[in-house]
């Protein structure tokens, strides 16, 4: 049961860090905090959440210095944010074999939003888009009909859409990511694929009946430490559900590597779980080569 050498990993959440200055993490829903201690102390938006935040302070190449972070633990490939900036285009242009792409999108803009997701899809080959609900502004809950447009739209595409779900770590409100709007999607929309980000917690149990009822829903662990893996999810995929959960890390926007596989090798998943966990369920759903 224990983590299996030789996986070569991917990984469908991992960042390349542009600056030290983290402090436009905050810019798309800044307005939405109001306790002091998140405006005036942290670096990031969740802080309170996470000890030793990496740091990559004095690196001339980003792009190359995250691939030397994933060689160093066997990843062979890592899903990260379309920012449509020099770092993201060198990324696919330097290392297209070892990057794939998701576009992070704000379901306020419409229409506009729509067409920029097909033009990227286009011009870059993007394999997923994502929304934290949560962090738009104003917010938009899962099952607004603000999104459906963007989920018409990765449906026409066949790629996946991923959705903040539980709990946001930013201190601002949880309404718009209860894990029970998932229903009303995954019911209208059941081609779609949706793959959940950030826990779902405390509705975890939920996430995994959804799991069980929808074809297309899946979870990814991302921004969870593997020691804090929810035992619902565990137990699923070692059960029902091995095809269905999805290995994301969240490095470095909160979590080193070297943390994620130190916990990695003390999760109780079964033998058979592993190399789909590590690598094969994120082939599948995100139809990579």
């Amino acid at each position: 049961m224990a983590m299996p050498e030789g996986i070569r990993v991917i990984d469908t959440m991992l960042g390349i860090p542009e600056a030290d200055d983290r402090s436009d993490w905050f810019d798309p829903f800044r307005p939405l905090i109001k306790d002091k201690q998140t405006l005036e102390q942290f670096a990031m938006p969740a802080q309170y959440m996470f000890k030793d935040i990496p740091q990559t302070s004095n690196v001339d190449d980003y792009v190359t210095w995250t691939v030397e972070q994933m060689d160093r633990f066997n990843i062979d490939k890592a899903m990260v944010g379309w920012n449509d900036n020099a770092t993201s285009r060198r990324a696919k242009e330097k290392y297209g074999d070892r990057f794939f792409f998701d576009v992070p999108c704000d379901p306020n803009k419409g229409v506009d939003e729509v067409r920029r997701i097909k033009r990227l899809h286009a011009e870059v080959g993007i394999s997923a888009i994502s929304v934290f609900p949560a962090g738009t502004l104003p917010q938009v809950p899962i099952n607004h009909k603000y999104m459906f447009p963007l989920y018409t739209c990765a449906a026409e595409l066949g790629i996946p859409i991923m959705l903040n779900v539980g709990i946001p770590g930013p201190r601002i409100p949880m309404e718009n990511q209860k894990v029970e709007h998932l229903d009303e999607v995954c019911w209208f929309f059941p081609d779609l694929k949706v793959v959940m980000r950030h826990g779902g917690e405390p509705w975890e149990a939920l996430a995994v009946k959804l799991m069980l009822k929808w074809p297309n829903l899946y979870y990814s662990t991302s921004a969870f430490a593997p020691k804090h893996y929810p035992k619902a999810i565990i137990d699923y995929a070692n059960t029902r559900g091995a095809d269905k959960i999805i290995y994301a890390g969240y490095f470095p926007m909160g979590l080193s590597l070297d943390r994620i596989f130190s916990d990695m090798q003390h999760v109780p998943f079964k033998d058979g779980v592993w190399p789909k966990f590590l690598r094969e369920n994120a082939i599948k759903v995100f139809d990579l080569k």
